[in-house]
């Protein structure tokens, strides 16, 4: 039996494993008449049309214990409830090095491929989650996130006070500098010279792709209601494909002036230069779907390079949330990354 909040107890419908895992979802009302496959992928954000279809075969059902199937027509303020048998969570990286950290703050680098946050695919194996198991008696809040794949400096509250001072001073970006690392396929427009040090600032807008395959695809718009990123890319070292020399890769600093979703990806893809690895932006965007899947093939792999898309968050600079104090945080390369650069050869 599960119990969510605002729902009192939950008992799985007649058939159902008893240990069954529920997630419910209220279907708002502009999404009326809407084909539940069509709605669910809406919701699965990260999941395959093809495997949200699965997931609804196999465990959605309506208020009643009902089995609802893909072509069922959702109405205003109904509940969808997907009934799953509890799933062995995919392994994921459990050291943690601490960066830096005093009575207020924690700075840490997150490993690549660990979730900030629990989500449907992820609850126990998360940053936050795996903290929190360690520090039992410390109060602990994330101040802001990082995409599952990208590694790097994140911070963490240890108090109710600084996790708002925290979050509001990253919020308005006031003093505050975020500095990434990117491995791209190729060099970016405007550092075709291979020049170290060139420095090329994107400023191009973007917002959600409405006819994207995937929910959470950006893409670069002058529309009205696109909003303004800002990315500042500097040259930091070039390398070739040691068994094809015409393959370039560049190594790029990226500083943040503004914390759109996808930001630095999509800027990159703009300047004719995907990070590589990116399933998303890079080569072939159905890789997103199969690697959110886990299904990714000996095909995609090839095509991708690297399993994960190579950005890493490498600095952060803020004054202290609480004292003041300016801080710079920085987490080194970490080894993925590294041996991917050291199997290159200088261009």
């Amino acid at each position: 039996m599960s119990r969510i909040k605002g729902h009192g107890p939950l008992v799985p419908p007649p058939g159902v494993d008893p240990d069954s895992v529920v997630t419910v979802f209220r279907v708002p009302p502009e999404n009326a008449g809407l084909r539940l496959d069509r709605f669910m992928h809406g919701q699965l954000r990260r999941t395959s049309r093809t495997r949200t279809q699965f997931i609804i075969d196999n465990s959605a059902f309506d208020g009643s214990g009902r089995r609802l199937k893909s072509n069922h027509r959702v109405q205003p303020e109904e509940m969808i409830y997907l009934w799953r048998a509890p799933w062995d969570e995919t392994p994921v990286p459990t050291d943690i090095p601490v960066l830096w950290e005093d009575e207020h703050l924690l700075a840490v680098s997150k490993p690549p491929n660990l979730p900030v946050h629990p989500s449907a695919r992820y609850h126990k194996n998360t940053l936050i989650n795996l903290l929190k198991a360690a520090r039992p008696d410390q109060w602990l809040s994330l101040g802001h996130r990082l995409d599952r794949e990208t590694s790097g400096v994140i911070l963490i509250g240890k108090s109710p006070a600084c996790d708002r001072a925290l979050k509001r001073q990253l919020e308005e970006r006031d003093e505050v500098e975020k500095t990434y690392t990117a491995i791209t396929w190729g060099l970016p427009k405007g550092m075709e010279s291979g020049e170290i040090g060139t420095v090329v600032h994107a400023t191009a807008k973007m917002k959600l792709d409405p006819n994207a395959r995937f929910s959470v695809t950006m893409m670069l718009s002058e529309d009205d209601d696109a909003l303004t990123a800002g990315t500042i890319f500097t040259l930091n070292a070039v390398r070739q494909d040691p068994d094809d020399r015409s393959r370039s890769y560049a190594r790029v600093s990226c500083l943040l002036e503004s914390g759109r979703q996808h930001q630095i990806r999509l800027h990159l893809k703009g300047l004719g230069s995907p990070i590589v690895g990116d399933k998303l932006y890079g080569p072939d965007e159905t890789c997103f779907g199969r690697g959110a899947d886990g299904e990714l093939t000996e095909e995609d792999l090839l095509l991708l390079e690297h399993p994960r898309h190579a950005l890493h968050a490498t600095r952060l600079r803020l004054r202290h949330p609480i004292t003041g104090a300016a801080l710079t945080i920085e987490a080194p390369l970490p080894e993925d990354l590294e041996d991917f650069w050291a199997g290159l050869v200088p261009g």
